[in-house]
């Protein structure tokens, strides 16, 4: 491996130990002759190497006679991170990296003890790595001594100004010696990351590898599509067909966490959480696990999205939809890393296809659309990765020889065959048949059930727009309520919304159950409507007219207000808009 004159010898003994063969482009770009002591202000694609990146480049303030470093009781330098999590993964690479040179390195962070901490400091520390509430609170109990510290680095600076840490990084920086150099790390560069630097950094020279509008190369983007309430057994399809060595899955919320966690495991997958709510140790043994393999799957919030750097990590499942393109890139960055090729899969039910397509586009990620994995596509998916692990299979070897010799003499080739194929399929959770969605969304023949006279409708806030289809709003309705679709009447389809008949003697239980439960999917709410919506209408959900021709909106049915007058031409035009077209087919539109 060539390494950039001027890098001391011991980081470079340290890189070839680890395996390095070539640095990242931020890598080689912070070892630039003319960026020596100068303030940085670096950006960088997640997964790039910015951890090995400012190791490097403090390198000169620390290594002055490039090989080892002064043993100073006082830090000689400061890293500040997000998220514990991020700042423990610092301190383990800067150990690696600074190894060699013989550097003591304390972290700092929230939810550990603080007692040991102030004990690592005083003991002294070259380097020290935390996040910015637990550094403010070293400093201000004077356990800190920032008297010597001749270079600060704020990785993932955008991340803690997001996470509202902006005054706890005012005070580090303002009690760190004036003369000091100062690296901002940060994968975007908004407005207040330059009103940050301008305040604190002296002339900081813009360092940026991330190639506009060119999404990251090793990651595979994939939207899967599926019915709102077959997103958990989609996830676990998700999971068999790619059989992923590590996989993160990210939820919204806490409570989705436990949940999908709490399935997986009672599915045998291997699974920890990791969310706010854990103690620093329960998140430890998490990612450990991880590392360590005792553990395959890990389903978090945002808290792992930044930074997290998991070995062998193939596979991102967006079980819930970042909230920004910022998010997304941030989640989906965990896999593709070092050169490594990943696959992020998006999980996006029918009704959310439009706020899909939007995240994407403003993320700039091109992505394609396909079905969740099937049961079949998995267990054909199963039978080849058998295959092609018996083709990989070591000759038989001296001490196996003689159990190999009894088992062909007791049992025939295929009854060995079938025992092998059990056995494997026996150590593998079962694929989850799903939902098939119509394609074009063409909706199913009117079903006219005599039997429902005097029935009781219902509303549902999806429509044609939405890609509503009877084939998951049947058994969504029929989970919310506590019913079976034999208790279902017809189901009319709309631009904006649907309409279902429920025979009259489940019409009260059904929506008490709605009431206390709800549809189990936020974006869905479903409302009786009095009286026959079919009325006047053909189906459309509107009353008679009230006067002069008009049509008078009903709230109930989620119709809009009516005109005082509305006839004529003018009527009939607005009429047919909400109508909607007459074929039953999707408009231009949609």
């Amino acid at each position: 491996m060539t390494i950039p004159e001027g890098v001391a010898p011991t980081l470079t003994a340290a890189l070839e130990k680890r395996g390095y063969s070539t640095l990242t482009a931020v890598q080689e770009s912070v070892l630039a002759e003319e960026l020596q002591g100068q303030d940085l202000l670096v950006s960088a694609q997640t997964g790039s190497g910015k951890t090995v990146a400012f190791g490097l480049a403090i390198a000169p303030e620390l290594l002055p006679d490039g090989s080892k470093i002064s043993q100073n009781r006082e830090p000689l330098a400061l890293a500040v991170a997000p998220t514990r999590e991020l700042a423990l993964q610092v301190s383990r690479e800067l150990e690696w990296l600074y190894g060699e040179a013989g550097a003591r390195i304390a972290t700092c962070v929230g939810g550990m003890d603080m007692r040991r901490e102030r004990r690592n400091l005083q003991h002294g520390a070259n380097i020290v790595v935390g996040t910015p509430g637990r550094l403010r609170d070293h400093i201000e109990r004077g356990s800190l001594d920032m008297s010597s510290l001749r270079t600060v680095v704020l990785d993932e600076a955008d991340e803690m100004l997001d996470l509202g840490f902006r005054e706890d990084l005012e005070f580090i920086l303002g009690a760190a010696p004036s003369e000091r150099r100062t690296l901002l790390f940060s994968a975007t560069v908004p407005p207040q990351i330059e009103s940050l630097a301008k305040k604190f950094q002296r002339d900081a020279k813009r360092i940026s590898t991330i190639a506009a509008r060119e999404q990251h190369q090793d990651i595979s983007y994939k939207v899967l599509q599926v019915a709102p309430n077959d997103r958990e057994n989609a996830i676990i399809n998700v999971l068999r067909y790619h059989e992923a060595q590590n996989t993160i899955i990210f939820c919204g919320t806490r409570e989705t966490v436990k949940h999908l966690s709490a399935r997986l495991g009672n599915r045998g997958f291997s699974v920890v959480s990791l969310s706010g709510e854990l103690t620093q140790a329960e998140r430890n043994n998490a990612l450990q696990a991880m590392r360590n393999g005792r553990a395959r799957i890990c389903v978090a919030t945002d808290v792992a999205a930044r930074g997290i750097d998991l070995p062998n990590l193939d596979l991102v499942v967006h079980a819930d939809l970042p909230t920004n393109g910022e998010t997304l890139l941030h989640r989906s960055g965990r896999t593709g890393r070092a050169g490594r090729k990943g696959v992020c899969a998006l999980i996006v039910p029918y009704t959310r296809k439009r706020t899909a397509s939007r995240l994407l586009h403003f993320a700039k990620v091109k992505a394609e659309w396909e079905s969740a994995p099937t049961a079949d596509a998995i267990l054909e998916r199963d039978h080849k990765r058998m295959l092609e692990a018996l083709s990989e299979s070591a000759p038989v070897g001296e001490d196996e020889a003689k159990a190999v010799a009894e088992l062909l003499e007791a049992y025939s080739p295929e009854q060995l065959a079938a025992a092998y194929l059990r056995q494997m399929q026996a150590t593998l959770p079962a694929p989850e048949e799903l939902l098939e969605k119509v394609e074009g969304g063409e909706p199913r023949e009117r079903r006219e059930r005599k039997d429902f006279e005097g029935g009781v409708w219902f509303r549902l806030n999806v429509g044609r727009k939405h890609n509503a289809e009877p084939r998951w709003l049947l058994p969504m309705i029929c989970r919310a309520g506590h019913i079976t679709k034999k208790d279902i009447g017809a189901i009319r389809i709309f631009d904006a919304d649907s309409r279902f008949e429920l025979a009259p003697q489940h019409a009260d239980k059904f929506l008490e159950a709605v009431k206390e439960n709800g549809t189990g999917e936020k974006s869905i709410t479903i409302t009786r409507i009095e009286g026959n919506p079919e009325a006047g209408r053909g189906g459309g959900g509107r009353r008679p007219p009230r006067r002069g021709g008009g049509g008078g909106g009903h709230r109930g049915g989620g119709g809009k207000r009516p005109y005082r007058e509305r006839g004529g031409e003018r009527g009939e035009r607005r009429e047919r808009r909400e109508r909607g077209p007459r074929d039953g087919k999707p408009s231009s539109k949609d």
